[in-house]
């Protein structure tokens, strides 16, 4: 195949970039424990992440993937779970091997870079700054930074609009379905990894246009322009 030659990338975080699912898991543990529940445990939590917390806290209250809690016990979990998750963002999350790389390669082509992810501005900011990948990113779409969020387009195309790109030009780097339809929706490009977050699909069923398992491989599929 001939490689992408984007003008901009945008990344997002969770399953892509950071495997953020240790410190979620414990959240979502330390949150059931305050309500006398039973807690989920990590290989349970990593098949639930992807969508934000408001959603993950939903499905653990459910002990389920499409579940959807009594309000009065959302209402209950959802602040404890915000007071836990403020509090250990980053002790327990860790960027992916070859990560460092592939930013690296991707400053180095003189891209854009943007993030684009699911996960609220005020959980997303603190871990991009503890893993020292903040300043990487000329623009920082959020969660709750529009209305809608992936698998709607609507983050991506904001990103390519503030950062003067047409859709064609632009790549997206993800793990999961939403980032899939995200793409497609935006018409953008998408690479995705496979070792991310999919609800414990194969992301390969959402037929992304390349699957890589580091970022060290995106100079094979990725052509740089210096």
């Amino acid at each position: 195949m001939n490689k992408f030659t984007p003008k901009m990338v945008l990344i997002d975080v969770d399953g892509t970039l950071v495997d953020s699912v240790p410190d979620l898991a414990f959240c979502v543990d330390e949150m059931m424990k305050q309500l006398d529940m039973p807690v989920r445990g990590e290989a349970t939590v990593r098949e639930w992440v992807g969508n934000g917390v408001i959603r993950l806290t939903e499905r653990a209250l459910c002990n389920d993937l499409n579940g959807y809690p009594e309000q009065a016990l959302f209402d209950k979990a959802m602040p404890i779970f915000n007071e836990l998750y403020a509090e250990n963002t980053s002790k327990r999350s860790e960027l992916y091997e070859g990560v460092a790389e592939g930013m690296a390669f991707l400053k180095e082509c003189g891209f854009k870079i943007g993030c684009v992810t699911n996960k609220a501005t005020q959980f997303t900011i603190p871990l991009l700054k503890d893993l020292g990948l903040h300043d990487e990113f000329e623009t920082i779409i959020c969660g709750d930074t529009l209305e809608k969020k992936k698998p709607d387009p609507a983050p991506l195309l904001h990103a390519a609009e503030l950062l003067g790109v047409k859709p064609e030009e632009s790549l997206m780097l993800g793990d999961s379905q939403s980032d899939v339809k995200a793409a497609r929706a935006a018409g953008f490009s998408i690479i995705c990894m496979s070792y991310g977050y999919n609800h414990g699909e194969d992301i390969r069923n959402y037929n992304p246009d390349v699957v890589i398992d580091s970022m060290t491989e995106l100079s094979n599929y990725i052509q740089c322009d210096y």
